[in-house]
């Protein structure tokens, strides 16, 4: 995978930030068959862990039963308009990166 397959909006509430998450991803579970009739090997993010300050505000575990591209939303205490979240991902396939999100 591709450095570059979150989309993320994270806005201050009051003392809170909102963050939304969208991941541009395929998360094929393994048990799909291609056009020809073989199976399509599994690749899917396994792990998402979200930084503020160096302090994990978010973390989750993902497996095949989460659909293609999908969907985070979660709410954490604190954060600054222009400060940085740091998004980091892992594949079931060894894949990892690490991507930024300015707080709005």
């Amino acid at each position: 995978m591709a450095k570059g397959i979150l989309r993320a909006k994270a806005k201050v509430k009051g003392d809170n930030t909102v963050v939304k998450i969208m991941a541009k991803h395929a998360m094929e579970t393994g048990n799909r068959k291609d056009k020809s009739g073989n199976k399509i090997p599994a690749k899917f993010i396994q792990t998402l862990s979200i930084a503020y300050n160096g302090k994990t505000v978010m973390e989750t575990n993902m497996g095949t039963a989460i659909s293609k591209n999908p969907y985070l939303a979660f709410t954490f205490v604190g954060g600054a308009k222009g400060d940085e979240l740091q998004m980091t991902w892992t594949e079931n396939t060894g894949a990892s990166a690490t991507e930024t999100a300015k707080i709005k």
